[in-house]
C-alpha cells in the first residue's frame, strides 16, 4: 500500500482532492492522524522506534541522511514500514540545515495538517570522535607476567588473548590490547561546536519551528537521546559527552516552558547499545564487553528496549512524566557487580 498523500513517482505531496480516503491497515491507538518526526530514522534507535510506533498505527515522517550507496539497505527498511499500513514520508537531507528543515515541515503540513505530531524524536547522531589530547602510552602489567608464568613469548600471548576477545570472550577485556586513536588531530572549536549543535541544541529548533506552526498535537512528546558519556569520560567521546549535556539541559527547558503548550518533554539514557553510531567510537568492543560484564542480565541494550520505552510514554497514560532522563539499560548504570 503507497502511503496516503504521497505521490509514488515523485515521493511529493499529492493535492488533496487527489488523496482520497485510504484506510490504515493497522489500528491506531493514538488516534487517525497521529504522527512521528524522527531525525535520524534509518537505522539503530531511530529505525526501531519507527517500526514500533508503525505497529501501533502511527504515521512517520522519517528524516535520515545516508551516502546513496546505504539505501539499499534503507529503502527495504521503509518499506516494511508502508506495509503495516501507515503513511510514511522519508527525506534523505540534512535535518541541521534550515531550509531544508522547513521543506520538511511543508510537506508535512501538506499531507497531514495541523496538529499532527504526536512524537518528536531527536536521534541524530553526527559528531565529532578525536582525543583531547595525546595519548599516552602505559605500560600495562598482566600479559607480560602471564607470559613469563608460562614460559611464553609475551607477544605471542598478547596476540592470543586480543584474538579470544575479538572471538567475544568478554573476560579478555582487561589483558585485551587497547584501542588505537589518531594521534595526530585533536579536537577544536570548531569540532566541539557543530557536534554539540548537531546532537544537542538543534533539538530546540525542531521542537521551535513544529510549534510555530501549530503542527503539535494537544498532547505531544518530545524525546532526546543521552548516554552514561553525560557522565563519563570515555576517550574520544568529549564532544558528544558535551552535545549528550547540552541536549538533557535543552530538554529541561522545553519541558518547563512548552507545558502549557500540551508539550511532554523526556530523555531517554540508553545502555551501551549496538548501534552503527556506537561502533563508530574508537574501543567500542571494549565499551561493550564491560558492558555486558556488569549488566545485571548480561545482554547489551537493544534498538528495540529503548523504542518500547518511547512507545510507552508516547501514551496517553504517561502524559504526567515530563523533563526526566529516563534510563533504559537493565540495570547497568547501578550494577557495582561483574559477571
Amino acid at each position: 500500500m503507497e502511503p496516503r498523500g504521497v505521490d509514488p513517482a515523485s515521493g511529493g505531496a499529492m493535492p488533496r482532492a487527489e488523496r482520497g480516503e485510504r484506510l490504515a491497515t493497522t489500528a491506531s491507538e493514538f488516534g487517525d492522524n497521529a504522527w512521528a518526526v524522527i531525525l535520524g530514522a534509518s537505522s539503530g534507535f531511530g529505525l526501531a522506534t519507527a517500526q514500533k510506533l508503525a505497529e501501533h498505527g502511527m504515521h512517520l515522517c522519517l528524516v535520515h541522511r545516508d551516502r546513496r550507496g546505504a539505501l539499499a539497505r534503507i529503502e527495504p527498511e521503509f518499506e516494511k514500514l508502508r506495509s503495516l499500513g501507515v503513511q510514511v514520508l522519508t527525506k534523505n537531507t540534512d535535518a541541521l540545515a534550515e531550509d531544508k528543515r522547513e521543506s520538511i515541515l511543508d510537506e508535512l503540513q501538506e499531507t497531514a495538517g495541523e496538529g499532527c505530531v504526536r512524537v518528536l524524536l531527536h536521534s541524530i547522531a553526527f559528531g565529532n570522535l578525536k582525543l583531547v589530547a595525546p595519548q599516552v602510552e602505559e605500560e600495562r602489567p598482566g600479559v607480560s607476567e602471564l607470559a613469563a608464568r608460562l614460559g611464553l613469548d609475551a607477544d605471542s600471548v598478547q596476540e592470543a588473548v586480543d584474538a579470544l576477545f575479538d572471538e567475544g570472550i568478554d573476560t579478555m577485556v582487561s589483558l585485551a590490547s587497547l584501542p588505537e586513536y589518531s594521534q595526530r588531530s585533536f579536537i577544536d572549536d570548531d569540532d566541539l561546536g557543530r557536534t554539540i549543535h548537531s546532537m544537542g541544541t538543534s533539538l530546540l529548533g525542531w521542537t521551535q519551528r513544529l510549534h510555530q506552526r501549530k503542527l503539535f498535537a494537544d498532547d505531544a512528546r518530545v524525546f532526546g537521546l543521552t548516554s552514561e558519556g553525560n557522565t563519563v569520560a570515555w576517550r574520544g567521546y568529549a564532544a558528544v559527552g558535551a552535545a549528550k549535556v547540552a541536549l538533557e539541559s535543552v530538554a529541561r527547558s522545553i519541558a518547563v516552558e512548552f507545558a502549557p503548550y500540551g508539550v511532554r518533554t523526556n530523555v531517554i539514557q540508553a545502555g551501551i547499545t549496538d548501534t552503527p553510531a556506537l561502533r563508530a567510537i574508537p574501543g567500542n568492543a571494549h565499551l561493550k564487553a564491560a558492558a555486558r560484564s556488569r549488566n545485571p542480565f548480561g545482554r547489551l541494550t537493544t534498538p528495540r528496549d529503548v523504542a518500547n520505552c518511547i512507545y510507552l510514554l508516547a501514551r496517553d497514560e504517561a502524559s504526567w512524566i515530563n523533563g526526566e532522563v529516563i534510563r533504559v539499560d537493565g540495570g547497568e548504570h547501578i550494577s557495582g557487580a561483574m559477571r
